[in-house]
């Protein structure tokens, strides 16, 4: 099982080539058994990223998520009081981004990699990721 980041998720819906290949083939190899999972706050980031301007993409943000959700492949993860508590609990080590401590949290709670290009993730401890 696996979780995708948010800027995985955007990229692997709308820009495959900025995946690496270790990326590429995680997705796949996934994709034969399961969906691929994404936290719920991914769509927080992308639709505030496209609010503010810092992310454009081809479609309205309404079609993009319409789309998204309508992919078997896909699979978003609420976010339970469980992943919440563990994502409030975590020492100053992880990044204090509440997006990222959800989205670690998901991938823990669940027993997944995450698969990111963030360095400051992929350096946690007792974390399993992959770029």
């Amino acid at each position: 099982m696996i979780v995708l980041d948010t800027h995985v998720l955007v990229w692997w819906v709308s820009d495959p080539p900025r995946l690496s290949a270790a990326a590429k083939r995680i997705i796949n190899q996934t994709l034969r058994k399961r969906p691929v999972s994404v936290s719920a706050i991914s769509v927080l980031e992308i639709t505030t990223a496209v609010r503010r301007g810092r992310l454009a993409l081809r479609t309205p943000i309404e079609q993009w998520l319409t789309d998204a959700r309508a992919l078997p492949e896909l699979h978003f993860e609420s976010v339970t009081v469980e992943v919440a508590a563990l994502a409030g609990g975590f020492d100053e080590t992880l990044p204090g981004d509440p997006a990222d401590r959800i989205i670690v949290a998901t991938a823990l709670s669940l027993g997944a990699k995450l698969v990111t290009a963030d360095e400051r993730l992929r350096k946690i401890q007792h974390l399993a990721s992959v770029w």
